[in-house]
C-alpha cells in the first residue's frame, strides 16, 4: 500500500506564489491602460478621477478618437507621486487644526 502525506500549508504557499507570478506577468502585460482599467486600479469612479487628478498637467494621457489612453508605467508613477502629496497634504491640514 502506498501512502501520500501533503503539507497543506506548504502547497497553499506554493499556489500562491504562483498565483502571485501571473498576476504580476499580466501587470507587466499591459503597455496602456483604458479608462476601464484606470478606475479599476485607482479603485475610484470617472467622476472622482476627473475631480482629483485628470486635469493635474503632470498626469499621462492621450485621447484616440474618443477613447483616452494612459501610458500604464508613467501613469502608475504618476499615481504613486499623487497619492503621497494628497497623504501629506492630509497631515498637514490635520496638523494645523
Amino acid at each position: 500500500m502506498i501512502s501520500v502525506s501533503v503539507d497543506e500549508a506548504a502547497l497553499m504557499e506554493i499556489y500562491r506564489e504562483e498565483v502571485q507570478k501571473k498576476l504580476d506577468k499580466a501587470n507587466k502585460d499591459l503597455v496602456l491602460w483604458d479608462t476601464s482599467e484606470l478606475k479599476r486600479r485607482v479603485c475610484m469612479s470617472w467622476n472622482t478621477i476627473q475631480e482629483n487628478f485628470f486635469y493635474d498637467p503632470r498626469f499621462p494621457k492621450h485621447k484616440i478618437g474618443c477613447k483616452w489612453y494612459y501610458p500604464a508605467k508613467e501613469a502608475e508613477a504618476f499615481l504613486l507621486i499623487w497619492f503621497e502629496e494628497q497623504r501629506l497634504a492630509g497631515k498637514k491640514r490635520r496638523s494645523l487644526a
